[in-house]
């Protein structure tokens, strides 16, 4: 995760020290069955139930330049992260690698875009999307997804005047985020993540 300069999201994807401040606490959830990795359903129902809690959502600080966020213990070992949104911020162009994700809104307003597109996992720098694989949603408070490996997206808090507040849940905790630039149908790989650059 990282301000709009840069993309965890996190979600989602994982915020970047550099330009974001950050809380280190960390909150306990219940988790999977032992041993058991979680499915999309359980990610999804995670952030769903994480996002109805008030008091943990109301316990995240708010930073009017930078987005902050709170570490989770998501389900059956998997990376969460409560994520606040200052007005006009976002994530940029960004995937999780391997992992699987959700996340929920669970304050003001965020929008997704995404790209319904598998990139290839290495070996490009540049790609010419085609035509259709735009997807955008508005996501209002009360409102997730979950989505699969290479999922290709960036997100915003469009608004000018409130803060979003969001949960994110990943699995397998994230091995690495791809960052993207976008011009018109190019889309351009700009560098690539490890769990040091964020946590």
């Amino acid at each position: 995760m990282s301000s709009a300069h840069s993309a965890v999201p996190t979600a989602g994807s994982a915020p970047s020290p550099s330009s974001t401040s950050s809380t280190s606490s960390t909150v306990s959830s219940s988790a999977s069955a032992a041993g058991a990795a979680p499915t999309i359903a359980e990610l999804l129902e995670f952030v769903r139930r994480t996002a109805r809690n008030e008091a943990l959502i109301a316990s995240l600080p708010l930073d009017p330049e930078g987005r902050t966020w709170i570490r989770l213990d998501g389900p059956g070992g998997s990376e969460a992260w409560l994520i606040g949104w200052p007005p006009g911020t976002g994530t940029g162009w960004h995937d999780h690698a391997d992992s699987i994700g959700a996340f929920t809104t669970a304050a003001g307003a965020l929008k997704e875009h995404s790209l319904a597109v598998r990139l290839p996992t290495d070996g490009w720098r540049t790609l010419e999307l085609t035509d259709g694989v735009d997807r955008s949603r508005e996501l209002a408070t009360g409102q997730g997804r979950a989505f699969g490996q290479n999922h290709v997206h960036e997100v915003l808090n469009e608004s000018g005047e409130v803060h979003a507040v969001s949960v994110h849940a990943y699995y397998p905790p994230l091995p690495r985020i791809r960052r993207f630039s976008r011009t018109g149908a190019v889309l351009r790989l700009e560098q690539t993540e490890s769990p040091g650059d964020w946590q």
